[in-house]
């Protein structure tokens, strides 16, 4: 328990509890901040580094449940310590490092904060879907040049919303979209009309960002949800809502789908970005060759080659997070990093059907963490803030269910 919490206890609870729900509001805060990363040093790294520090100094306390993630990534940002080593220029690659520790700090902040009070798991995902509805309009108003300066969202003619890249705004709206599509699939119908416009803002702005990425972890995202869902629920009627609303949302989407190919501009893209391997991708030093090359030369730099050297020594940076865990952060960074993503998924897995009041936000992470390994061999996920805090929500959910077996083991109630 924190000290926030343990104040709740003291004579002056009014200022307790109020000091708790403005923490609380603030962590969210920084979830909404995390959408809106147009430049860096974004809003969302000065707060947080002031709340992180804030928090633990008022007595956030790290659990056993927890400290394993926080030694897997700082032996991981070891990793990247020791590439420096072998570099001749040092250049960015203390800051690029230093930004990575950051973030693994926030990680293991999200999942401190979430066993610290399960109920934040709803501001999070509410706050993120504040954001993602907003970055979409963005990115949406931008390709379509809606306002005079809007061109300042989009990156060659592809939506990114206020991110820089449109390879990161995509998968950002994911686990929003995730959301919204849980809560129509087992929320109230009074409540529809509102997530499904929500959700087909979010999904016009993942279409819009024309990231091949993007769209694949969509799909796989939604299709994965309704499957586990279908395993969860045993009863016929509630099977067929979800099948009712799934086939409901899907011809929504391709309605707004066919209705965005009527513009030339969006229809040329999209058939340009539909194919399988695009100019950049084969041929010499493409991204699969400077994959294979890039492989090859790390088998003989056990340290790495440094933070941002592969990109000058090729056209490109890596485009593939096994890759970039290798030059960046050398074999222990790579081993660490593919030990933390299986503990992280073995967590989800044990946990995804047990009939807990944190396993929505649990599943939806899982998914997209499952989808991310599965992109990371096409895009670098490296310095991706959401990727992060979708790693602290499932080693918090599992710090949950340590909490809950406790209690149950002790004659305690569940929370």
């Amino acid at each position: 328990m924190s000290a926030i919490e343990a104040h709740s206890a003291a004579p002056f609870r009014p200022q307790a509890a109020a000091l708790t729900l403005f923490g609380s509001a603030m962590v969210a805060f920084g979830v909404f901040l995390s959408g809106f990363v147009i430049s860096e040093p974004a809003p969302y790294e000065l707060l947080m580094v002031g709340q992180i520090a804030i928090w633990f100094l008022l007595g956030l306390k790290i659990s056993r449940s927890v400290a394993p993630l926080l030694a897997l990534l700082l032996i991981f940002n070891v990793g990247g310590m020791l590439s420096l080593t072998v570099m001749t220029d040092l250049d960015d690659g203390p800051m690029y490092i230093a930004v990575s520790l950051f973030l693994a700090l926030t990680s293991v902040f999200y999942a401190a904060i979430i066993e610290d009070g399960q109920h934040r798991l709803r501001l999070i995902f509410r706050a993120w879907v504040a954001a993602a509805v907003i970055t979409s309009m963005l990115g949406i108003l931008g390709y379509f040049h809606a306002f005079p300066g809007a061109e300042v969202f989009t990156l060659y003619d592809r939506a990114k919303g206020a991110f820089q890249d449109p390879n990161v705004f995509g998968p950002f709206l994911i686990a929003p979209s995730l959301y919204l599509m849980h809560g129509l699939l087992t929320g109230r119908l009074i409540e529809a009309p509102f997530k499904v416009a929500g959700l087909l803002v979010i999904a016009l702005g993942v279409f819009l960002s024309f990231s091949r990425a993007a769209w694949a972890l969509f799909l796989f995202s939604a299709v994965a949800m309704v499957f586990i869902l279908l395993l969860k629920e045993r009863t016929a009627a509630f099977r067929m809502k979800i099948l009712f609303l799934s086939l409901t949302a899907a011809v929504l989407m391709v309605l707004v789908l066919v209705i965005a190919l009527q513009f030339e501009q969006v229809n040329s893209l999209f058939f340009n970005r539909t194919q399988l391997v695009q100019d950049y991708d084969g041929g010499h030093l493409g991204r699969f060759d400077r994959h294979r090359i890039g492989f090859l030369m790390s088998m003989e730099h056990p340290l790495g080659i440094g933070p941002m050297t592969f990109s000058r020594i090729f056209p490109e940076d890596e485009h593939n997070i096994w890759l970039k865990s290798l030059t960046t952060y050398g074999w222990l960074g790579f081993v660490t990093y593919i030990t933390m993503l299986l503990w992280t998924l073995w967590i989800g897995f044990k946990l995804l059907l047990r009939n807990r009041p944190w396993q929505p936000y649990l599943m939806i992470a899982w998914i997209v963490i499952i989808g991310h390994s599965a992109i990371g061999n096409v895009i670098d996920t490296d310095h991706w803030r959401h990727f992060y805090l979708l790693l602290g929500i499932v080693w918090g959910c599992g710090a949950l269910e340590s909490r809950w077996q406790k209690d149950r083991l002790h004659g305690g109630f569940a929370p």
